[in-house]
Order: structure tokens, then sequence, then C-alpha cells
């Protein structure tokens, strides 16, 4: 069989829908199992040998994988309306929302540059103006804080583009991903059935993951969640229950990808955001949730589940067998930043550093493991308002994100030396400011390619 023919089988193969002929696949595989390097169709196994290539890089990579560890071992409300409102979002709504980040970040610039004592010789500067409020922060608080007077889709999107003040933004999440009805009225009769629907599949599912046939997706949830971060949030039992529900619901109701490490990291954002409603701490790392009431953390965990669901219709081929939603993913990376900064591109390829080493999980995570938690819900913000933003725009951000280490790159001079720094970028001190400048940048490549769709091969 040709190689062309191989492939389209192979992915005929994996997107199958029929029952029975995907099994679940435990744990990430990194780099994943490509059936088309290996030469066969084999089915998947929990061990995947690495991808095999000449013979000098697969020692190298062996020799530093041994050194190392990774860093991490539809339809069903009727209520659409924010979703068609989605889909006929104008770009140019983004693009000024966008603009205006550029802009803020611009007039902050300025004011630090004004702050700066002055030099001998110098007079002093005059004082600048206090920076200005985020872009719609005032209009956002007022839109979704009156029920009587919605804000419309769209225009909620476009606010929310450029961050979505603390207050609020349990509210806008929910409206963001159609969880919520963009009708007010119905918003309560909506939660509550909701809620009772997955208590019903609590009950309905829950005890059987003991189950010979679904022990080992419980094992793995349950190995997986105490090395989610926070640590402070997820050693609390209350919160490791609530957790273990929400993943195991979701994969016994989504049998074509089953759990797959990576969807776990996908339940904390939401989680936090909702229960720091009902806790006094600020810094989201560490909600308490021991004095949250039980109704309001039943609450939390069933709103928790249909958001994160919602976010995962939209990329769910990202976790079935071979995962080829990331594969494909990786592969237009590579392309796009060959074509956006070449000398980067060409670097990493001449140290045999392949970008399934580190771009994997980036798009597995959705760059969880790569920035704060406090990042992660602003990055959010952005992707929920953004027309397939987990998905596509995340491609921009993966690519706005890499060349944004160019320099650090391109001083390294040996594969390993390379690869660690990918895996472990410094990120640990990155606030608001870095994320909005990492968006305005995904943006602008975003859009200076729309206009050119060969910028990447699919």
């Amino acid at each position: 069989m040709s190689s062309d023919g191989a492939r389209k089988q192979f992915w005929k193969r994996s997107n199958s829908k029929v029952p029975g002929s995907i099994q679940h696949v435990y744990g990430a595989q990194h780099p994943p199992f490509d059936p088309l390097l290996h030469g066969t169709l084999l089915k998947a196994t929990p061990k995947v040998p690495t991808t095999p290539v000449k013979a000098k890089r697969v020692s190298t990579f062996q020799e530093f994988e041994s050194n190392t560890s990774d860093a991490w071992d539809a339809g069903e409300d009727d209520d659409e309306l924010l979703a068609m409102a989605a889909e006929r979002l104008n770009s140019e709504v983004v693009m000024e929302t966008a603009h205006r980040v550029l802009l803020d970040h611009s007039q902050r610039q300025e004011q630090h540059k004004l702050q700066e004592p002055p030099g001998p010789g110098q007079k002093p500067k005059p004082a600048a103006e206090p920076p200005p409020v985020a872009s719609g922060d005032l209009r956002l608080v007022k839109s979704v804080s009156e029920s009587h007077a919605p804000c419309p889709a769209e225009e909620l999107r476009r606010l929310s583009w450029s961050g979505i003040p603390k207050p609020v933004r349990p509210i806008t999440w929910k409206l963001l991903s159609g969880y919520l009805p963009a009708n007010a009225e119905r918003r309560a009769a909506t939660l509550q059935r909701k809620r009772e629907e997955y208590f019903a599949f609590v009950e309905h599912y829950y005890d059987s993951r003991n189950d010979e046939g679904h022990q080992d997706t419980y094992r793995q949830i349950h190995i997986d969640i105490p090395r989610m971060s926070p640590e402070a949030l997820t050693l609390q039992p209350a919160v490791t229950e609530i957790f273990e529900r929400i993943l195991f619901i979701w994969a016994i109701r989504h049998p074509a990808s089953g759990y797959v490490q990576g969807i776990n990291d996908l339940v904390t954002p939401f989680f936090v955001v909702f229960i720091c409603e009902h806790t006094e701490e600020e810094d989201v790392d560490i909600a308490d949730v021991s004095r949250v009431p039980a109704d309001v953390l039943r609450n939390v965990e069933a709103d928790t589940y249909w958001c994160m669901s919602r976010l995962l219709d939209g990329i769910q081929d990202n976790y079935t067998f071979a995962q080829p939603g990331i594969q494909m993913k990786v592969r237009m990376l590579e392309e796009l930043v060959g074509r956006i900064d070449e000398q980067v591109h060409r670097h990493l390829e001449q140290h045999e550093v392949r970008y399934l080493q580190f771009a994997f999980r980036w798009m597995n995570n959705l760059l969880m493991r790569e920035v704060p938690l406090r990042c992660t819900i602003r990055l959010w913000d952005t992707y929920q308002s953004e027309p397939e933003g987990f998905s596509h725009f995340h491609l921009y951000v993966c690519a706005a994100f890499l060349v944004r280490w160019r320099k650090e790159i391109l001083e390294e001079r040996d594969f390993q030396e390379l690869l660690l720094f990918l895996q472990n970028l410094p990120t640990a001190r990155w606030g608001d400011e870095e994320v909005s400048l990492l968006l305005a940048e995904a943006y602008r490549l975003k859009f200076a390619f729309a206009d050119a769709p060969n910028h990447y091969k699919k």
C-alpha cells in the first residue's frame, strides 16, 4: 500500500464511530504512537515506543528521556443562541478588541517610561495618568449584572476578548460556553435541569467504577488527580472526589475517546473560577473548599462538568485513538513556525529537536502545564470569546509562545539543553501583561495569514 493509502486508511480507522472499534487510551502518549512511522496499524498498547528516526537521534533522545521525567505522567441544551451567534461573529469584532489590547499595552509601556527616575541632568517627567480600565470591563460588569438587560452574544464576546473581571467571570464563562441560555429568564430553570441531569448520571454510572470494564479508567483518573496543579487544591479530599466523578462520568459518556491523561487538567480552570465565587481567597491557587456549603459544592461540580464537556466537544479528536487531532495540530505548528521564524525552525531541526517532543503537551493540555493557573484563566477568557478558540486560535497562541523564546532557543547549542528548556519554560512569574502580549501577537499572526490558507499543511 502506498504511504498516502496507509494514511487515509489510518485516519478512517481513527475517526470511526463504530461501537467497540476504538479502545480507551490510558495515559497520554509522548510522543504519541504514529502507525505511519512504525509501518503498521496495530492496536494501541499502554507502552508506546518513541518515534524511530536515524540512529543518532534515537540514542540522544533515549539518553535524555532516561534521565528526565515528563511534567505530567452536544447539543443537549435546546438553547443554542450563543453558539449560533458565535458562528456569525465577524472577524472585525475580534480585530477591534485585539487592537485595544495592543493599544492598552502601549499605554502601559509609555506609563512605565514616564515613571522611571530621571537620569543625571534630566528634568523630572510629568506624572502619567492612571492606566485605563481594561477594555470593556465596566460595560461587561454592567451587562452581565443586569439580568433584565442581557448583553447580546456578539457584544459579550467582544467585551470578553481582552479579559473578564473576576466578579463576573463565573456567569460570563457559563454564557460564553453556551451552558447558560442568552435569555435571562430561562437561566434558573436551565441550571436546575442540567444540575439534576448531571447527578442522575452520577447515580446511574458512578457505582460501576470498580466493575471489570471500567476499573482501569477509574484507577488512572485516581492516580492522575494528585499530580495536577495546584496541589493545594487537588489534595483536598472533597476536591479529589469531585474531580474523580466529573472525569469518570465524562469518560463513560464519551466511549470514542474514554479517559486520556490531559483531560484531567481541563477541569481545574472551570472549577476554580466557579468555586472562587464562594470563597474569600484572592489567590486562585489556594482556594479552600472546606468552608463551602455542600449544596454549593454540588452546583459547582455540575456546572464544571457541563462547561468542560462543552469545551471538549470542540476538541474531542485530540483524545481519540492515537490522538489524531493533536498530531495534526503539531504538524500545523511546525509548518507555521517554519514560515514566521525560519531561523528558530531551522535551529530546532539542526539540533534534532522534534516538535512532538515539546508541543504535544502544549496541545494536549492547552498550555496549562506551561503557564501559571492565573494565566490559563486569563487565556481562557479570550479562547471562549474567539470562534474555535480552543482549537484554531490556540495554534497561533502556541506559535507566538514558541517564538517568544527565540533568543533563548537560538543560544542553546545542545539537544538535551534545548529540550529541557522547552519543557520547563520560565513563566512562573507571568501575569496579565505577559498573557495580553501573547494574545496580541497570536491575533497578529492569525490575521497576517488569514488570506493565505496554505500557510500550514493539513
